[in-house]
């Protein structure tokens, strides 16, 4: 009797092991499966990001380029003061001329020794930022370097990479983020104290905003139009 009882718990608990064994082994192949999956997704990744790069490289030195040649024919062309002037108005109004004004400053930290932050700032906190400053009429924007303009993107490449205008941006002196706004000072900082600094502040970050006469660079990036067309109005329906 007592061998019988021996061999049923024995049968029992070698079904058991067996269904625990198949388990782990199980979980282990999804493990070695979803690892793979990672790997495979951080390498197309990078391969994005290198790739981006070396756009940006080149669009950098395309626009070196143009710049070069539109500042010669403007020089040796064009006499006129008032063309002069309304070509400097519509780069400046479509971010490729380096613009300087009064404006403010916003430094944010959310690293750090001196910064406890559970979530850091991600890409829709500062396409928040950037719609706030532009509520408040500010005449141009600047994140860590990147000139803000109507085809600006800001995106998250892999898990903590950052993109604007589809180059990484990097930490700028103390700071995770320097974002510069030109426009009325007073009304920037009222409407950022009011409407983003708060909950930041809230989350751990550190913020510092200040007012100052800020440099903002141009847009190195170019448009490209495939598919829009000039318009002539003769013959045409509105």
């Amino acid at each position: 009797m007592w061998n019988k009882r021996i061999i049923a718990v024995v049968t029992i608990a070698s079904v058991a092991l067996g269904f625990l064994i198949s388990i782990q082994i199980q979980a282990k192949k999804e493990v070695d499966i979803a690892t793979e999956i990672q790997q495979k997704r951080v390498s197309q990744m990078s391969a994005v990001l290198e790739n981006v790069q070396q756009e940006h490289v080149e669009l950098q030195q395309e626009y070196d380029k143009l710049t070069s040649e539109l500042d010669l024919a403007k020089n040796n062309e064009i006499n006129n003061p008032f063309l002069l002037a309304k070509l400097d108005q519509l780069k400046m109004e479509d971010g490729t001329l380096k613009v300087k004004g009064p404006g403010i400053k916003i430094a944010i930290e959310d690293s750090g020794q001196d910064v406890n932050v559970v979530f850091p700032l991600t890409t829709d906190d500062l396409r928040r930022i950037i719609n706030t400053l532009k509520f408040s009429k500010a005449e141009a924007i600047s994140i860590n370097g990147q000139r803000i303009v109507g085809s600006t993107a800001i995106v998250m490449s892999g898990s903590s990479t950052i993109l604007v205008n589809q180059v990484p941006i990097s930490r700028v002196g103390g700071s995770a983020y320097e974002i510069l706004a030109i426009g009325d000072q007073d009304t920037l900082v009222d409407y950022l104290t009011k409407l983003e600094v708060l909950p930041m502040k809230q989350a751990g970050m550190k913020v510092e905003i200040s007012r100052e006469i800020v440099t903002i660079p141009s847009y190195k990036g170019g448009y490209e139009f495939t598919y829009s067309k000039k318009v002539d109005d003769v013959g045409l329906d509105s």
